[in-house]
């Protein structure tokens, strides 16, 4: 198993806590990063393109001008689509772009991301993280102590910790429950609490 370190938000050491070498040191395999990956995005798709093929264009019920000696080409419908203002031919509509990849996939996605960010040595184990007020500035100056400018931080019920960095684009705070393979791969480091390392350590040797 492999041993990693234990500080306190003053990045000093204070534990070592062994990790699950089935959840941390797994094979690395980057194609089933990228399938869960594009399934993420494509599940956060709107799908609410829409354009108007000519039965929904706006009028068009007369004949605009009759169908022989005008010297002009034939024309049924102003919404005919070689009109401006006519219907769109095969334009989007809306649609579903969401679709699943097997769980056991996003299983072991979740755990070659993780094994990742140990082996680059990204990953950090903080024993709590407590601020007292909502305040940003004090967020930034708790990751200065770490020498850390973006990451995701991962804590359970943490509402002071959420809010305070929300306004700071480089970090995200998640729940262990919302823990995913894109915002991991997203952010240069990987924080978690020792209440967070439990949860996902339950939720992936499930």
């Amino acid at each position: 198993m492999s041993i990693v370190d234990i500080v306190d938000t003053t990045n000093n050491k204070v534990g070592e806590v062994q990790l699950a070498d089935g959840i941390f040191k797994v094979e690395i395999k980057p194609h089933l990063m990228q399938e869960v990956v594009k399934m993420q995005l494509a599940n956060r798709r709107r799908g609410t393109a829409c354009t108007k093929n000519r039965s929904k264009v706006r009028g068009g019920g007369k004949k605009p001008w009759r169908q022989k000696g005008t010297g002009r080409a034939r024309a049924g419908t102003r919404r005919s689509p070689l009109w401006r203002g006519g219907g769109i031919v095969f334009g989007p509509l809306p649609r579903d772009y969401s679709y699943k990849v097997p769980k056991k996939v996003r299983k072991y996605a979740l755990k070659s991301a993780l094994s990742q960010k140990l082996k680059e040595n990204k990953l950090l184990i903080i024993n709590l993280i407590y601020l007292e007020d909502i305040k940003t500035k004090n967020f930034v100056s708790l990751m200065k102590n770490f020498q850390i400018s973006n990451a995701l931080i991962i804590d359970q019920d943490n509402l002071n910790l959420s809010l305070s960095a929300g306004n700071v684009p480089q970090f995200k705070v998640l729940k262990p429950d919302g823990f995913n393979v894109y915002d991991v791969l997203l952010h240069d480091y990987l924080v978690l609490t020792q209440t967070a390392l439990e949860k996902i350590e339950e939720r992936l040797s499930a």
